[in-house]
């Protein structure tokens, strides 16, 4: 087990350096890991170079090169991949950011690894991710995963039954997020204003209301702030409300945390199958 010390000590292979994966292996190499990442595609490798890793198509060459091992294939692709390399990982800390499978499924296939769960977001490729961690917080493995990741943003320890609402609250979060704003930016536009213009207002607006926030100011409490009697905010709330638009959100995250929960089904049936 590599020792806790700086990032720059750390040798990571990111095995599926697809979008999530990419930006992972841009952050860590801003922090200074040398960073080997693998992928099928030419275009991905070709990326992953671009971004100051190492790239192969070479699965077991990677980790062989490494210490910490980051598996971010799709689900679908787990079951092979961990045929592949079974064996090869003994020893080495390896952390899933694949969606709904669970730790125990990744250690009845890896045997003596030292196997983390963790989910950050695409906001990793600036640093600005918000990453998840479930495992044994215990002993030198536990700080290892922590510092790289705190390559990325910011890193919480949750347990693991929280980690699949988390992949949506967070991790899905930045596509979540950005529909709303371009369906803000296509009212300012409906309404007259120059698309770009639109969006620096909702972008300002948007920045100002999340310092706020994370000021401590609830939520209802600083819409009630922006609310006048008869006036132009309750009208466009009214709408929302009408249009059941926060029931619309809450069911969107309980319909992407089921199906986080049958990714994780399929994968445990196909690799007990297997």
């Amino acid at each position: 087990m590599p020792r806790i010390a700086g990032p720059k000590d750390f040798k990571v292979a990111v095995l599926g350096a697809g979008r999530i994966g990419s930006s992972l292996v841009r952050s860590f190499v801003k922090c200074g890991l040398q960073v080997t990442a693998t992928g099928r595609r030419e275009e991905t490798l070709k990326r992953a170079e671009t971004l100051g890793a190492l790239a192969t198509r070479d699965n077991k060459a990677a980790i062989a090169a490494s210490e910490i091992v980051i598996i971010s294939v799709k689900p679908s692709q787990l079951p092979q991949l961990l045929k592949e390399v079974r064996g090869h990982l003994n020893g080495k800390i390896v952390v899933s950011i694949v969606a709904g499978v669970r730790r125990s499924t990744l250690e009845k296939a890896l045997g003596a690894a030292h196997v983390y769960r963790a989910m950050p977001n695409v906001n990793a490729s600036i640093g600005l991710s918000s990453t998840a961690v479930s495992g044994p917080q215990d002993g030198e493995a536990a700080g290892v995963v922590e510092s790289i990741l705190l390559c990325a943003g910011k890193v919480y320890w949750v347990p693991e039954d929280l980690l699949d609402a988390w992949t949506v609250v967070s991790g899905s979060m930045p596509a979540f997020a950005a529909l709303i704003v371009d369906s803000l930016v296509l009212g300012g536009v409906s309404a007259g204003l120059p698309r770009e213009l639109a969006m620096s207002a909702v972008l300002d607006s948007l920045r100002g209301t999340v310092e706020m926030l994370e000021r401590g100011v609830h939520p209802m409490v600083l819409r009630d702030e922006v609310v006048t009697p008869a006036g132009v905010t309750i009208a466009g709330l009214k709408v929302m409300e009408y249009m059941g638009v926060p029931a619309a959100l809450i069911k969107a995250v309980d319909e992407a945390v089921r199906r986080a929960r049958e990714l994780g089904s399929i994968v445990d049936s196909a690799m007990r199958e297997g």
